[in-house]
């Protein structure tokens, strides 16, 4: 899928986020998406939550995975950790670059690096896990 096509299937699919993420590249094995930084996302000092940032590194995960296996909705997050680094800057959305791994039948394994806009340290690493659902032929 094309970072068009992305964009309105996670419109279509995922209506209650529309307008929270931005699509910014799209390789074959990384993505890279922005996390539209609003006043919902903060907590206490200004700064993004926690369950913001996970967002972030799930709504990367689940379209890196679209992209490689085409619509299919119903592919679920079945394992997520995330190290927090530091504390985001206030004021700068969110980016995360994450990485395919390794995509086998049943499974995707996938990496993202969190950063605050504009800065070269990241906030945050997560490793996620996908499922694929039967009958999604991927060999």
């Amino acid at each position: 899928m094309t970072i068009p096509e992305l964009s309105a299937f996670l419109d279509e699919v995922f209506p209650q986020v529309k307008g929270e993420f931005t699509l910014l590249d799209l390789t074959a094995t990384t993505l890279c998406v922005r996390l539209n930084v609003q006043e919902h996302h903060l907590r206490p000092g200004g700064t993004v939550s926690g369950p913001s940032i996970f967002s972030l590194a799930d709504v990367g995960a689940y379209l890196m995975m679209l992209a490689r296996i085409g619509r299919e909705a119903l592919t679920v997050t079945t394992n997520c950790t995330i190290d927090f680094m530091r504390k985001p800057e206030a004021g700068r959305d969110l980016i995360c670059e994450m990485r395919l791994l390794k995509l086998g039948r049943a499974l995707g394994v996938l990496d993202g690096l969190i950063y605050s806009e504009g800065r070269d340290q990241p906030v945050a690493r997560a490793s996620l896990t996908y499922s694929i659902p039967p009958g999604k032929d991927m060999t």
